[in-house]
């Protein structure tokens, strides 16, 4: 059986410079590689990796785009949401769910909605 070893979205976005500036500026992420002739880019903070691109020729519209969110497990929930709240535009605010998560949402700069959450068994953890 194939094994599934990780996932690393590609975000479709009209301005290259812009999504890197995002990504690094207000979530701390790295530039780990960019071509400009593809319009291509790759970002990295810990271990999780997004790619970043233009549509090119071979990418077609099929009239339905992205519809989900991005979901991010993190430590220190509460720190990250103090940061983020007064840099990003927010989609819902901090909440602990029934479900056992602590989480918030905000938006790119694409529009694109990025969750992050932490077990509330974790909460108030610093590891």
């Amino acid at each position: 059986m194939t094994k599934f070893t990780a996932l690393r979205p590609i975000l479709w976005t009209e301005n290259l410079d812009d999504t890197i500036g995002f990504y690094i500026q207000v979530l701390g992420f790295t530039l780990a590689g960019r071509n400009d002739e593809w319009q291509w880019a790759s970002l990295r903070k810990d271990e999780v990796y997004i790619m970043i691109s233009q549509p090119n020729q071979h990418e077609k519209n099929h009239g339905i785009g992205f519809t989900g969110s991005f979901y991010f497990n993190v430590n220190q929930v509460d720190a990250l949401w103090e940061d983020l709240k007064i840099k990003t535009e927010i989609c819902y605010e901090i909440e602990t769910f029934d479900w056992g998560m602590r989480e918030f949402a905000i938006y790119d700069n694409n529009g694109y909605i990025l969750q992050f959450g932490e077990p509330v068994d974790n909460v108030g953890n610093t590891e």
